[in-house]
């Protein structure tokens, strides 16, 4: 689930990255640098951009083609390491305020790290938040009228620029209405997802995180609906639906 949070704006459209970034291919570490930059090609989030010089030059393969970008000219390369090949990954500024930095396909590497921790589908947005918190609200979760949850010891999980989620505990959750679902799906700030399920009229509508990211413990094996597809009520408050990508 590539949730897709929208920040403040940053101060510029390029900012340095204060924590180590490094990204592997193949078992082997082809980025390993201090010197990142975040530029932001979206208001969303930032991609890295990364100094040549911190760059295994042995994995660049020279595709000789040039390339005329909004932030200038860049020369296209692959990358090989061993007998892993990937085409068309990384393409090299020449010149511009970005010379001498690359910009990778992220998925082109089998993993990207901030530090030690991890990282998926995209760097994430430092002007992003995301808050797991216990509660002792009410909440119910029904679909056409059916109630699938009831729970007063949620963990409300509040990220920029999505609506709260609820997750709820396994024990609160009425599985004869739901069905597990093989889906697989990735977040930033959260990880990798574990589980999904879906009702008989809506495809992947809860999931789980056995093992979510550090910040973002406390939903460790809770279940979330997606708020667009299901009524939630809150205190006896039903919530609007919100619109989204998700819905």
């Amino acid at each position: 689930m590539a949730d897709y949070p929208q920040a403040l704006a940053p101060q510029g459209d390029f900012e340095p990255v204060p924590r180590r970034v490094r990204a592997v291919l193949a078992g082997r570490t082809v980025v390993d640098t201090q010197r990142a930059r975040y530029v932001w090609e979206s208001p969303k989030y930032p991609q890295f951009y990364i100094p040549i010089n911190d760059i295994d030059a042995a994995a660049l393969v020279d595709e000789h083609r040039e390339l005329k970008l909004k932030r200038g000219t860049a020369k296209r390369y692959g990358l090989r390491v061993g007998d892993r090949e990937v085409a068309e990954a990384v393409r090299v500024y020449q010149d511009g305020p970005l010379a001498d930095h690359a910009r990778f396909e992220w998925s082109a590497l089998d993993a990207w790290y901030e530090e030690d921790e991890r990282i998926f589908v995209h760097p994430r947005n430092p002007y992003a938040r995301v808050d797991a918190l216990r509660s002792t609200r009410h909440v119910e979760v029904r679909r056409n009228g059916v109630l699938l949850a009831e729970s007063h010891s949620p963990v409300l999980l509040f990220e920029t620029g999505l609506p709260t989620r609820y997750y709820l505990d396994p024990t609160d959750v009425r599985f004869e209405h739901l069905t597990s679902s093989p889906t697989q799906t990735q977040c930033p700030y959260k990880g990798v997802t574990s589980g999904y399920w879906s009702t008989e009229d809506v495809a992947d509508i809860a999931w789980t995180y056995q093992f979510p990211l550090a910040a973002c413990a406390a939903i460790a094996g809770l279940i979330s609906f997606y708020n667009e597809k299901v009524d939630i009520t809150v205190d006896g408050v039903e919530l609007e639906r919100p619109v989204t990508h998700f819905s």
